[in-house]
């Protein structure tokens, strides 16, 4: 399915609650990403994005068919760690297993490597995230461990991974 990467406009704000208003992808995310996801919640967090200078993270609109229907950013880390950078995403559901993840890390994967003086860029899905774990291999990211029960989400404790991808 075709998509482009794009930076973040304020008036995205209405499709990113119409695409992160769901259990499904708030349930593979940390508590941070909020259930349910309102007008407000997109509001505050495509304007993040969208004001962001860039000095520490690149955050892109994943665009179908003019729509933002999700996100994906790269978050660099700092002190010992200031070499390597931390990978999130979310796909809206109706989105899911068309190619469009594996395909937008691989992009700004590539963005960073250039714009970024890092050699590492990792992700940490859960262990149980299958979908999450199969995108980032298809996109060159190697399992480099499980956490043992490293995650505490509703009530439960369990595994979580990381991956990485290395310059």
């Amino acid at each position: 399915m075709e998509f482009e990467l794009r930076e973040w406009r304020n008036s995205d704000a209405e499709n990113v609650a119409k695409y992160a208003n769901n259990i499904n992808i708030a349930n593979n995310l940390r508590n941070i990403f909020p259930h349910p996801y309102t007008i407000e919640d997109a509001k505050w967090y495509v304007n993040s994005c969208a004001s962001n200078d860039e000095t520490c993270q690149c955050t892109r609109a994943i665009v179908v068919n003019g729509e933002a229907v999700g996100s994906i950013g790269i978050f660099i880390k700092d002190d010992v760690y200031c070499k390597s950078g931390e990978i999130g995403y979310w796909l809206g559901e109706p989105f899911w297993n068309k190619g469009i993840v594996s395909e937008a890390i691989k992009q700004i994967c590539d963005l960073v490597f250039q714009k970024y003086d890092v050699v590492r860029i990792f992700s940490e899905p859960y262990a149980r995230n299958l979908g999450s774990r199969k995108v980032l291999e298809k996109a060159g990211f190697e399992l480099e461990g499980v956490l043992k029960k490293s995650v505490y989400k509703n009530g439960v404790i369990f595994d979580s991974c990381i991956y990485a991808l290395i310059k």
